[in-house]
């Protein structure tokens, strides 16, 4: 037993109606993070399951979680009760959503009405203010920058062995500068920054799902959420569906009053969001392997990658850093882990 573990055993266990309790390994995350799962103290058949979160403070800020749950549970988001807490050293006693992730829902449930529902709740999301106690930070040039940089830094070059001349290099500059200012022109919501199918959790008798992981909440672009959670980096979806789904969330949120755009133009702003977004996550997913040894994330590379390819197709000012991605960034993404899906692929 790892020394975390054992101080999580002993606090979880000082807690009123835990002192059997047993921590049971449920998953870890692309973070530190790590979470266990632990029985109220009765009879098993009757015992009531609770998660405990495990986040080394070193690495870890727990408040922006504490914070966040509260405030969003306040309004009406279906997120985790917090139960007991110890911010120092970094452990949550929190209510169990359970194990049905919406990625696994979707193999067996019909997806129009999960994806409704996820995005109904997503329009909730996005028009709540921010806790006084913790104001938002925004989705600024500085950030959006530091994550494109990810890409380069860390996929092309550490991952691939890629060498970029001064003009790849400008090439990437000049389409990272398009990308940054359409997100900074987009209306500004409350944005998860991580809301997919894997933090998205579906419950008997629960029409909206629990959420998690949204620690990291900003003020950002609208459409930031919509990306994450239709262009989805474990789950593709053929574009119809896609267009569908994302036209009733414009609806939804425009009723909202949370933007006045028309379809075209939120379509133009997702697509471009997009493209931010998987630059990012394309270049977390090699830094997770090298750095991390977390190489389970490189299989996601190429549906990451797919998207800035059929987003970049579409659009002119795009072009020759299409040409370019399609020319030589995918060829290597194909021969090091694998092809990228066709474009009306659908990858479950």
């Amino acid at each position: 037993m790892d020394n975390r573990l054992q101080l999580l055993t002993n606090w979880v266990r000082q807690i009123p109606g835990f002192s059997a309790a047993t921590p049971e390994p449920v998953s870890g995350d692309a973070s530190f993070r790590r979470y266990f799962r632990v029985w109220q103290n009765g009879p098993e058949q009757q015992a009531t399951p609770y998660i405990v979160m495990d986040a080394p403070p070193e690495h870890e800020n727990c408040v922006p979680f504490v914070t966040l749950a509260r405030h969003w549970r306040q309004h009406g988001i279906s997120v985790p009760e917090i139960a007991a807490e110890d911010l120092t050293l970094g452990f949550l006693l929190l209510e169990d959503l359970g194990d049905q992730l919406m990625l696994k829902a979707l193999e067996h449930g019909e997806p129009d009405s999960l994806y409704r529902e996820a995005l109904n709740e997503l329009a909730r999301i996005a028009g709540l203010s921010a806790p006084d106690e913790h104001p938002l930070p925004h989705y600024d040039r500085a950030l959006l920058d530091r994550e494109m940089a990810l890409f380069p830094d860390w996929l092309l070059e550490q991952y691939l062995g890629l060498t970029l001349d001064i003009q790849e290099r400008a090439l990437l500059e000049t389409a990272f500068g398009l990308l940054r200012e359409s997100a900074l022109a987009q209306p500004e919501v409350t944005v998860h920054r991580d809301y997919h199918s894997r933090n998205l959790l579906f419950r008997d008798g629960q029409p909206a799902p629990g959420v998690i992981d949204f620690q990291d909440a900003v003020c950002g672009p609208i459409t930031y959420d919509a990306v994450s959670l239709l262009k989805d980096c474990y789950i593709r979806w053929p574009e119809a569906r896609i267009a569908h789904w994302l036209e009733y969330y414009r609806s939804i949120s425009l009723t909202a009053g949370l933007h006045r755009a028309d379809p075209d133009s939120f379509r133009q702003w997702f697509d471009l969001m997009g493209m931010q977004r998987h630059l990012k996550a394309a270049g977390i997913f090699a830094r997770l392997a090298i750095r991390d040894g977390k190489t389970g994330y490189l299989a996601d590379i190429p549906r990451t990658v797919s998207y800035i390819r059929d987003a970049s197709a579409k659009q002119p000012a795009f072009r020759h850093f299409h040409e370019w991605l399609c020319g030589k960034v995918i060829p290597a993404i194909e021969e090091r882990i694998g092809p990228l899906p066709a474009p009306e692929a659908r990858e479950l």
